[in-house]
């Protein structure tokens, strides 16, 4: 959309800063004016949990929350985040920054989230958006075993495996074996060579059913499946970092930022600061398995960690 140079969209615009000026927004606390925020999200389970969890919390300190979730695919929210059309969404780091920075001129996804979230700073200065705290919590490839056969093999990393990789199969995407964060990265980051490989689908049905039918011995799933907590697998931790860091965090308007005196930036930090990938996980598994609402899980998680009454 263009910005228009129009006597009008002149007068919105000192109209929009006078109003900012007057105090606008709905709910003070100490007398501090609130902006109002529209919290939006792409379309599928954990996004809406998400959406929840911060629109949520800053409904219990004084905002006047708008929700547009379900609104599609990155191609659709992240234009709508730079417009205005919303002013606060999840992301994930590293995939975020691959699409705002395609080109990789500005930053380049890293295996470490403090690297990549200040990459991706960077590429969205321009944007007038800002990252913030990363949460421990990622939705990125993760290697899974059985409860038993970690058990049985002491497996809790993926460098635990080494010694028992070749007596294994693994199980993937049918692309896996040339894949630098599947089957090679394996081979060149861990030095892992297994048995035999099965291919499956990328992260889907046919993966979950192989590993819960002992057709394969590790499988690849994303970290915040809700299957890992319904079959109780095991999720190894990537202990060599192998995978780009795509951690969850909130990214926000500049615009939103400036009007409000912290509180804002502070509350959505305190979830980053408690999400970590099992309690991600058991909220997935809540919404898609237990068919609970997205809006009564993240509810009840904020209640549980303290964040809201």
């Amino acid at each position: 959309m263009m910005r228009g140079r129009t006597i009008f969209a002149a007068l919105i615009a000192l109209a929009v800063v006078a109003t900012a000026c007057g105090g606008a927004g709905s709910g003070t606390s100490g007398g501090t004016a609130r902006p109002d925020v529209t919290v939006g999200s792409t379309n599928f389970y954990e996004q809406l949990t998400l959406g929840e969890l911060y629109a949520q919390i800053l409904e219990a300190n004084g905002y006047k929350v708008t929700r547009k979730f379900n609104l599609g695919n990155r191609e659709i929210v992240q234009p709508a985040l730079e417009s205005g059309q919303i002013d606060v969404d999840a992301e994930y780091l590293a995939t975020l920054l691959a699409f705002v920075d395609k080109d990789g001129k500005i930053a380049k996804p890293t295996t470490d989230p403090k690297e990549t979230q200040a990459g991706l700073q960077k590429a969205l200065d321009a944007k007038n958006l800002t990252v913030l705290d990363p949460a421990a919590a990622t939705d990125q490839n993760g290697f899974v075993v059985t409860k038993a056969t970690a058990d049985s093999k002491s497996l809790k990393k993926l460098s635990d495996l080494a010694p028992v990789a070749k007596d294994m199969i693994l199980g993937g995407p049918p692309e896996c074996p040339q894949r630098p964060f599947c089957a090679l990265g394996l081979k060149n980051t861990y030095g892992l060579t297994f048995k035999d490989f099965k291919p499956l689908d990328a992260g889907g049905p046919l993966t979950v059913a192989a590993l819960d039918g002992k057709q394969i011995d590790v499988g690849l799933l994303f970290t915040s499946d809700p299957s890992i907590v319904a079959k109780n697998f095991v999720l190894l931790d990537d202990d060599k970092h192998l995978q780009l860091a795509d951690n969850i965090a909130p990214v926000v308007r500049n615009a939103v930022l400036q009007k409000d005196d912290g509180t804002l930036k502070r509350l959505l930090n305190s979830i980053s600061a408690k999400l970590s990938q099992s309690e991600l996980n058991d909220m997935n598994k809540q919404v898609a398995v237990d068919k609970k609402d997205s809006k009564d899980v993240a509810a009840a998680w904020l209640k549980k960690q303290g964040l809201i009454k």
